[in-house]
């Protein structure tokens, strides 16, 4: 049985990789080792086993191979400095052209004319004949009988290709390994009491089978014992990390309601709870008093009325003689925040106060001082509470709103600030799907408010094509004839920020045309802050009817009087981005619309996107479909969290029945075994050491 070490051996020392393919391999694929080429996994198989002949294939066929021998070459001039090649091919039952744009030399020295050749590739047709772009070629004599049908595809950069280092070459390596690591065999990284239950094959079988598999139940057998492995480590890694903190980390116990709290349920609160709201404040009050440091998530839509929960639970924490504070990711959102908290508690004898960095001099020394002495009940800000000189006299509870800009590392900074660390309220209003919540912020207890507040009506969502502008435009003078506000948002890409600025532009010019009895409002990125937020302010007062805007208002001031969102070129944002911006409207009690407009000519992806929005405002709904198109990576913030570890193989949008899967066993594990010292379990918390030691990501939630 090979040891660990087996696999941490350099990738040089692996026959086929000379110093120039190592050099090639750790900078485009960051393969330093053995362990990393074994890991990067085929992204696709192909049936490899038939040969067409020339005069079967159709121009609509996928991916297929032909045998036959290279008739001659020739070469077409596109720049002075490139030329494009073509090989003229047959199998005595037609001709086909190869055709190379890239690596011509290479090809021109590796093939040669009269020799027998088997090629695969897709054949288009050009010219009234088929040809093949860039297709892989390999001697006849060097093609393996077809026992094995699948054929593993490795993703490979365009520079690997220009070296000659093609899916077919790592195939080749990773055949290499395979046979060393089949001969040599793995240690086990799973016990059996795991394994045999779940029918799990071995690593060992796993490696062999993901890289060669006999046919598609390979695939599938080898993918389930890799993946859930993966997930098993993050999760338990997740548990013990919160299992840890619930051990060594008590609580502050509130257990009055206190006056503030009734004072402000009577008189101030401006419409009665939902009973979702209830029941969250029912948990978060449970957290408070059992002694427990409260660790809670709480999920809830665009307008669901997260903010009122956040601020009842504060008012839990000064009934009980603590202070509170709420931190948002940006000055402009902590602002808002302030506006609304000092909303909701007008006449109130409470203090509430903002620091973010743009508070400065003798203000600043002021807020610091009335902080410590205990005379600020709720301090509203950025990240910079979090700093040094911050210091509270009782901090009871902390309100993060937004998750994914907030790790543990800033998490264990806010427990510093006071004796024992106070409970922990996280608020989203990007709702994350149960398997990405589970892995993203499974140290924490989630709570949802999934019900929107009395007399709100959901947004009326419509595609339109740019075509339909006219109809658009008649619908927007009705509203605004109703008395209502409108925003027309124009897409905002970095890459493309000088267009979309200069479109925007244009756009604002051209609807001053369209509407010219109508007062309008611009803002966008480029804006100073201030001017930012006095258009903004202009229209928040009903000032001006119409907002042009980029996605800068995706988190912005409510306004409830506007009722319709416009988004043009909508092909060009994700779903979730979508979603927040269509919850800017529908505030009030009246009906809100929010249209999708578009060019005619739509992939099948983003049509996908587009009918989504039309068909549902749940927001958990939008946000796992985004996680199946998209991936996790690219969600609105996940990628900052990141997961504890690299996922290698297995995809939390796609894998939701494994992630459960896996922390079902893992939770098992730390229910016996809390403390990570039980013999039997050894296996798992030495694997888990060592994954922590390699590849773990501290930035990462756990």
């Amino acid at each position: 049985m090979a040891s660990n070490d087996f696999l941490s051996q350099d990738i040089k020392y692996l026959h086929g990789v000379g110093p120039q393919r190592q050099a090639i391999l750790n900078r485009e694929l960051n393969i330093q080792t053995w362990r990393d080429l074994l890991e990067y996994y085929p992204y696709k198989y192909v049936d490899r086993s038939k040969i067409y002949r020339i005069d079967e294939l159709e121009g609509t066929m996928p991916f297929v191979q032909i045998r036959g021998r290279i008739l001659s070459f020739e070469e077409f001039p596109m720049t002075p400095r490139k030329k494009r090649l073509v090989a003229h091919f047959s199998d005595g039952h037609g001709v086909v052209d190869l055709v190379w744009w890239q690596a011509t030399q290479y090809v021109r020295k590796s093939y040669k004319v009269g020799e027998d050749y088997v090629v695969f590739g897709r054949p288009t047709v050009f010219g009234g004949r088929y040809q093949f772009t860039h297709p892989e070629i390999e001697k006849t004599d060097e093609v393996e009988p077809a026992t094995r049908s699948m054929r593993p595809y490795y993703i490979t950069t365009e520079k690997m290709k220009k070296s000659g280092l093609m899916s077919r070459q790592m195939e080749k390596l990773t055949q290499t390994l395979v046979e060393k690591v089949g001969k040599a065999g793995l240690p086990e990284t799973l016990p059996p009491f795991i394994v045999n239950p779940l029918h799990l094959i071995s690593r060992t079988e796993a490696f062999q089978l993901i890289h060669y598999p006999a046919g598609p139940m390979d695939v599938q057998k080898a993918q389930q014992r890799l993946k859930f492995e993966e997930l098993f480590y993050v999760q338990l890694n997740i548990l013990r990390y919160a299992a840890d903190h619930r051990r060594r980390y008590s609580g502050y116990i509130f257990d009055k309601v206190g006056n503030v709290f009734n004072d402000f349920y009577k008189n101030n609160l401006p419409f009665p709870l939902t009973g979702a709201q209830k029941r969250v404040i029912r948990e978060v009050r449970e957290d408070m008093r059992s002694g427990r440091q409260m660790n809670r998530l709480l999920q809830g839509d665009v307008g669901s009325g997260k903010t009122l929960v956040a601020l009842m639970t504060m008012l839990l924490a000064i009934g009980n003689g603590y202070q509170a504070c709420i931190m948002a990711p940006t000055e402009i959102l902590a602002e808002q925040h302030l506006a609304t908290l000092r909303g909701f508690l007008e006449n109130m004898p409470l203090r509430v106060e903002l620091l973010t960095g743009s508070v400065k001099g003798k203000r600043r020394q002021e807020i610091l001082a009335a902080l410590s002495s205990g005379e600020v009940d709720i301090l509203v800000g950025t990240h910079a509470i979090i700093e040094e000189p911050v210091e509270f006299r009782r901090l009871g509870l902390a309100v993060v709103d937004e998750q994914h800009r907030f790790g543990v590392a800033q998490r264990a900074k806010l427990w510093s600030k006071s004796e024992k660390p106070p409970h922990i309220l996280v608020m989203t209003a990007t709702p994350i799907p149960r398997t990405l919540a589970m892995t993203i912020y499974g140290d924490l207890d989630v709570s949802v408010i999934d019900e929107l507040p009395p007399g709100r009506k959901p947004v009326y969502t419509i595609h339109k094509y740019d075509s339909q502008m006219g109809s658009l435009y008649q619908g927007i003078r009705k509203q605004i004839a109703m008395g209502r506000q409108v925003y027309i948002v124009y897409p905002l890409i970095k890459e493309s920020e000088k267009i979309d600025l200069k479109n925007l532009e244009e756009g604002y010019n051209h609807l001053m045309d369209v509407f010219p009895n109508y007062k309008m409002s611009k803002i966008h990125g480029k804006m100073k802050p201030k001017e930012k937020d006095a258009e903004m302010q202009r229209f928040a007062r009903g000032e001006t009817q119409i907002l042009v805007a980029t996605t800068v208002i995706e988190v912005g001031v409510n306004v409830p009087n506007a009722s319709v969102m416009v988004i043009l070129e909508a092909q060009r944002f994700g779903l979730s981005q979508l979603h927040q911006l269509r919850g800017r409207v529908g505030r009030g009690a009246d009906q809100s619309y929010c249209i999708l407009v578009t060019g005619n000519e739509l992939a099948k992806e983003t049509r996908m996107r587009i009918d989504i929005m039309c068909d549902t405002n749940d927001g958990f709904q939008i946000a796992e479909a985004d996680l199946k198109l998209r991936g996790p990576g690219d969600l609105e913030g996940t990628q900052q969290s990141g997961l504890a570890f690299d996922l290698k193989i297995a995809d939390i949008a796609r894998d939701g029945q494994i992630v459960q899967l896996a922390r079902d066993e893992a939770q098992k594990i730390i229910d016996v075994d809390p403390e990570c010292n039980k013999t039997e379990y050894s296996m798992l918390w030495d694997r888990l050491r060592e994954l922590r030691k390699t590849n773990i990501n501290w930035a990462a939630i756990s």
